[in-house]
């Protein structure tokens, strides 16, 4: 297997054990690195109320802390769901908050968050043998075809905008194994506090005891929203993918409140995140949306009432109560309260790089440094870490 970085004026070509090599060396650090506190994705509208123990958010049954004057909570049948403050970690509203479910395709925020650091967007791979080999019947999938050469930032749309699980598995696969992903993803959970999620199928496909919460759903969702990458790739509404024929092909969000398909009217402020179906979770959802300096998150899982299209409408009538309950509640509970402040290792502040300047189509990281630290690193270890995909199968289709 042979990688190229593209570069302006330049290409480089790198073998697939080096690759993994500097893969190693940003996983390493990285893969238990959260904030302790992460930054403000906008001002808070209305006073500042400290938050009740997180203890309320176990309780079943809607939980809500009106003040006089606040609007009433829409009538929802989703399973459960949260609206958050994405800037102060705020639960404003909750229903079964810690209620374990499977989380479908709503998964592959947490994947994203785990995986996305250590990949540069720039980075060409060949899809080589059995990368594709336990991909679930029935998957939504993008297109990846095996001996088909991608860049990193392809393989990231084909996992925000088509939730294609074929992606997921070429990218678990150049950050390790499959395994190991899942693995390095129930790390990250434990680190920013999400104790619901169980890791079994990285693309979020129905697999036996793999559940998460809208709890857990909302904290990466908020924690996606201060990655420059997620949040730009989250957004995205459409984009072109690489074809057999070397040709490119569009695609297009299935987050409808993102792209007002089927019917369904864009949401007005709308940032993304990530919508998904299996047959077992039925269609969950995470959705963001800015107004007036506020950004919101709202997760909502397993609507009982209204068909296929109710996660989204359900979703809108959360987003629209929480921005016009600014000022008019107090939080039931904070997306921070179950975070582990004594592992947790603080991440360094951004640097000043305009996002602009570290667009998908460019290397992520300085050909030096990753050279560098590829020859850190023993060929022949990398090469035994590239053997050990174990793929875990499983059963149920996946969004």
């Amino acid at each position: 297997m042979t990688i190229e970085f593209s570069f302006r004026g330049s290409r480089t070509v790198v073998s697939g054990c080096v690759l993994c090599a500097a893969g190693l060396l940003a996983l390493a650090p990285a893969a238990v690195a959260v904030r302790t506190r992460p930054p403000d994705p906008g001002p808070a509208a209305g006073p500042r109320a400290v938050a009740p123990q997180p203890d309320l958010l176990y309780r079943s049954g809607t939980q809500v802390r009106p003040r006089p004057g606040a609007p009433r909570i829409p009538e929802v049948s989703a399973l459960a769901w949260v609206v958050a403050d994405a800037g102060t970690g705020e639960v404003l509203a909750a229903h079964d908050a810690h209620r374990p479910l499977p989380p479908a395709s709503t998964l592959k925020t947490l994947f994203a968050l785990t995986v996305l650091p250590a990949l540069p967007g720039g980075v060409r791979h060949q899809v080589g043998h059995g990368e594709l080999a336990a991909v679930g019947p029935g998957s939504s999938m993008v297109g990846v075809a095996e001996g088909g050469t991608y860049r990193v930032s392809d393989l990231w749309n084909g996992v925000f905008l088509n939730s294609g699980n074929d992606a997921v598995h070429v990218l678990a696969a150049l950050s390790g194994s499959w395994q190991g992903t899942a693995a390095r993803m129930q790390a990250q959970a434990r680190a920013l506090g999400a104790h619901d999620t169980h890791v079994r199928s990285p693309d979020g496909y129905d697999t036996p005891g793999q559940v998460s919460s809208a709890f857990d759903l909302a904290v990466f969702g908020r924690a996606g929203l201060h990655n420059p990458d997620f949040a730009r790739y989250c957004a995205r509404v459409e984009a072109q993918f690489p074809g057999a024929d070397g040709g490119t092909y569009g695609i297009v969000n299935t987050n409808r409140l993102l792209t007002g398909a089927d019917g369904v009217p864009p949401y007005p402020g709308a940032i993304g995140v990530k919508n998904g179906y299996t047959s077992r979770a039925g269609h969950t959802l995470v959705a963001a949306a800015r107004r007036d300096g506020r950004t919101l998150v709202v997760t909502v899982m397993n609507p009982q009432q209204g068909g296929a299209l109710a996660v989204y409408e359900e979703a809108r009538a959360l987003l629209d109560w929480g921005f016009a309950s600014a000022g008019h509640v107090d939080p039931v509970g904070s997306l921070d309260a179950l975070r582990d402040r004594a592992h947790a290792v603080p991440e360094p502040e951004p640097a000043a790089t305009p996002v602009a300047a570290r667009a998908e189509d460019g290397p992520g990281w300085p050909e030096t440094g990753m050279i560098a630290g590829a020859a850190g690193l023993g060929a022949g270890a990398t090469a035994l870490v590239l053997r050990l995909r174990l793929v875990r199968p499983a059963t149920g289709p996946a969004e």
